[in-house]
């Protein structure tokens, strides 16, 4: 059972940020595809992180998001809304944040860094 219109859906970071609040199986995954730096200057607690850079080469999903809904971020739209359709062409039930972790973090949703304090968008 898909959980989102497959290949053409967008949400909003608070729409993302309720579908993934869930951590249970099943449920779905943020998953954010930006490069290691942007990572780790600032990402979405609980996020799985696979860099779209890599994606595109035919890299393997992390195992956290393997056969879960997902949900793809990036820093502000663009790259997230190539992986959704990337990932569903390869048959994942993807849909992409509209404006990125740009329009995560002036939503006043959470950012943290690479050791869990407040992160930045890079």
């Amino acid at each position: 059972m898909f959980l989102f219109r497959r290949g053409t859906a967008r949400v909003t970071p608070a729409q993302a940020h309720r579908d993934t609040a869930d951590t249970a199986d099943g449920a779905a995954v943020l998953l954010d595809v930006r490069e290691q730096a942007e990572w780790n200057a600032g990402h979405a607690p609980g996020a799985v992180h696979a860099p779209l850079s890599r994606l595109a080469t035919g890299a393997a999903l992390p195992a956290a998001a393997r056969n879960r809904p997902l949900v793809v971020i990036c820093r502000s739209g663009h790259r997230s809304r190539q992986a959704a359709k990337l990932l569903t062409g390869r048959g994942a039930d993807a849909v992409d944040v509209k404006g990125g972790m740009n329009a995560w973090a002036s939503a006043g949703l959470p950012v943290v860094d690479g050791r869990g304090s407040r992160g930045r968008i890079a």
